[in-house]
């Protein structure tokens, strides 16, 4: 899934333990209506040190429009719901290790960039370079002429 790769290529030491694509037979028989058995979700592992951090993408994939759910440290957000917020969840497994994300089924093959944000300047950085230092002061002495005498020094 795009998502994982992405996440590696942005952040390759990140960790993994947690990633999921396709179910186990145990996930299947216990949710047999779980959107993994189609292929249209993908678990992605909070790893806030290796740059990966859930809490932080749990709030910015709600701006994607492949976006249909997320569930992420008890909370669910769904589009389908989007006026009421996060709201709290109530299944078994509460995502504390990783982030939950389901895909509109007529976005399964798109795989245009899920972090757009992580790969751009932080503000502070975009701004910081819009600024040229002027020196106070030359930094260099202007050289003298010694090749010859056309230029009235030696």
């Amino acid at each position: 899934m795009a998502v994982l790769r992405q996440a590696t290529a942005l952040k390759p030491l990140r960790k993994k333990l947690s990633d999921g694509l396709l179910p186990s037979a145990a996930h299947q028989k216990q949710n047999p209506k779980s959107d993994h058995n189609t292929g249209l979700a993908v678990d992605l592992t909070h790893d806030p040190k290796g740059g990966i951090d859930c809490a932080e993408i749990f709030e910015k994939l709600k701006e994607d429009k492949r976006v249909d759910y997320l569930i992420f440290s008890g909370k669910i957000w769904s589009k389908a719901k989007a006026k009421e917020g996060n709201r709290k969840y109530t299944g078994s497994n509460q995502h504390e290790k990783h982030l939950h994300i389901s895909i509109k089924a007529e976005f399964a093959n798109d795989t245009s960039p899920w972090f757009w944000w992580l790969n751009q300047p932080k503000i502070i950085t975009q701004i910081g370079a819009k600024i040229v230092p002027i020196p106070a002061k030359k930094a260099y002495k202007a050289e003298v002429c010694t090749c010859c005498k056309v230029h009235g020094k030696k």
